[in-house]
């Protein structure tokens, strides 16, 4: 059929009314295999079971197409499997409305209509079910109907790759590749009489980055999760107590706008150390020590309090003797999790006598799985890439820098991140001066959340931003979902798209 000849395409769910019509097509759809016709009582046993995965398309009201399906609980055929097993010898007594995978039977174009890309309507129908029900994926055994002609040069897997570099080609096999579906596993006697593929199939999968594990416990996944970043103004304090006030009022103002997370800057209590400032640079950061455990059990009060999950900026905390520069994640739940500043800079180490931390993690949340790297960690393109791997969606930065190239490097740093890891990246910063603290005379701050850049975030890649050198709170919106779909079909892909042939990364 030609285009200009089609007046309307319709998409619909199967009828027993359609039976004839579809008994015609599969004849004229199949002419090499016997016996490939589905009886009247196996559609209508299809229909009745589930009418949701049997569909058709119409053509100015004639038949065009089909889809057949079921739903199964695939963990009882992840193994060696075939049609007659997974169909239940044909009477689709495998259909379990609990099942996790939604398994295709049928699929096919009449000839007459094909080029039209119909195909393409069926498969989208498909994966857009497999949303709709929250199964996990969509699986079939795929045909390999070229494969005869090159049985005696190469085996089965030989002849896919060959297929996937488009030296060869399967109409089969490119089209599922070309609808998002990848090769998992080869079958050896999967489809009595397919002599074109000489009784050999292809397990094909389409995952549903939608998928979400059911669970008992009563609580609600989140995809658009809100961040309040706090643009933290050094200034001098009497004592503690005056600056957890002022840190509770920040946190009580993002809260008001129901985010999720609170972003404090990298030593953002660095103001108490006025008190010691008649003491060298490496005692009074040792003084200013002795207060984290207080902050810690403040905010972690704050969290539950407000509700709002607080990452608590970075503090310094002497372990053994030994100076590091740590923060803590305090979950609203009331569980904290430590993280630790991985590289310090020349100066942190000379100045204050600070050392590296050793231990990277991601941390899990009611909002999903998050990461924190404290300032000049970020500079360094194998942690969050660590990170990545692990699942991580936003990657929280709280920096300090005295100068705008210092803050440069952090800022573009920070953005580069989010593009090469498919992620959101904030950071946060403190802006003003403190001339009663030694080394912390200066500081230089535009707090920012990045995005990767395609179609479905900014075009340059920024979120949101604050006034540069200016006290407030910025706040903002990320959608988890788009990330799922950038990775799945973004312009670029890096994530996807690694050379893991050539190369590989991974903690000691």
């Amino acid at each position: 059929m030609k285009i200009e000849e089609i007046e309307n395409i319709e998409l619909e769910y199967l009828s027993l009314s359609d039976y004839k019509e579809l008994k015609e097509a599969m004849v004229s759809s199949y002419t090499s295999m016997q016996n490939a016709v589905w009886t009247l009582e196996q559609i209508e046993k299809l229909i009745n079971t589930f009418p949701e995965g049997q569909v058709v398309i119409k053509i100015n009201g004639k038949l065009a197409g089909c889809a057949l399906s079921i739903i199964v609980d695939f963990s009882k055929f992840e193994g060696e499997h075939t049609y007659r097993m997974v169909t239940g010898d044909y009477t689709f007594n495998t259909h379990n409305e609990d099942g996790d995978v939604l398994y295709g039977i049928d699929v096919f174009i009449v000839p007459g209509f094909r080029g039209l890309r119909l195909g393409r309507r069926l498969y989208d129908y498909r994966k857009e079910l497999c949303e709709k029900l929250n199964l996990k994926s969509i699986v079939f055994g795929g045909r390999m109907p070229n494969y005869h002609k090159y049985i005696k040069e190469y085996t089965p897997k030989q002849y896919i790759d060959l297929v996937r570099r488009k030296e060869i080609h399967d109409p089969v096999l490119n089209f599922q590749i070309s609808n998002d579906f990848h090769p998992s596993k080869v079958m050896k006697g999967y489809l009595e009489g397919d002599v074109e593929s000489n009784d050999f199939a292809i397990l094909m999968e389409w995952d549903n980055i939608y998928y979400q594990k059911p669970t008992g416990v009563a609580t609600t996944v989140k995809t658009i999760v809100r961040l309040g970043l706090i643009q933290w103004q050094m200034r001098p304090y009497k004592d503690i107590n005056e600056l957890l006030q002022q840190a509770e009022y920040f946190i009580d103002a993002v809260s008001g706008y129901r985010s999720d997370f609170a972003l404090f800057p990298e030593f953002f209590n660095a103001p108490l150390m006025a008190s010691a400032n008649h003491l060298s640079t490496s005692e009074a950061i040792r003084e200013l020590a002795k207060h984290t455990d207080l902050v810690v059990q403040k905010f972690s009060e704050f969290s539950i309090t407000y509700n709002i999950n607080i990452i608590a900026g970075s503090m310094p905390e002497v372990i053994d003797g030994k100076l590091y520069n740590v923060g803590y994640l305090c979950r609203r739940d009331g569980s904290l999790e430590r993280y630790e500043k991985l590289h310090v800079t020349p100066d942190e180490a000379k100045v204050w006598g600070l050392q590296g931390g050793t231990k990277l993690q991601a941390f899990d949340t009611d909002c999903g799985k998050i990461g924190v790297l404290i300032c000049y960690d970020v500079e360094f393109p194998e942690l969050p890439r660590l990170l990545a791997d692990e699942g991580v969606d936003i990657l929280f930065v709280p920096f300090l820098t005295d100068t705008q190239n210092g803050y440069s490097r952090v800022r573009n740093c920070a953005q580069a991140r989010a593009i090469e890891n498919e992620c959101y990246v904030a950071i946060a910063g403190s802006v003003g001066n403190l001339p009663n603290v030694q080394n912390m005379d200066i500081q230089f701050a535009q707090s920012m959340v990045f995005t990767p850049c395609d179609f479905s975030f900014p075009t340059n890649g920024i979120k949101a931003e604050a006034t540069p050198n200016t006290e407030m709170i910025l706040i903002a919106n990320v959608d988890i979902s788009l990330l799922r779909e950038l990775n799945q079909f973004g312009a670029v892909r890096n994530l996807r798209d690694r050379r893991k042939d050539i190369f590989e990364l991974r903690k000691k």
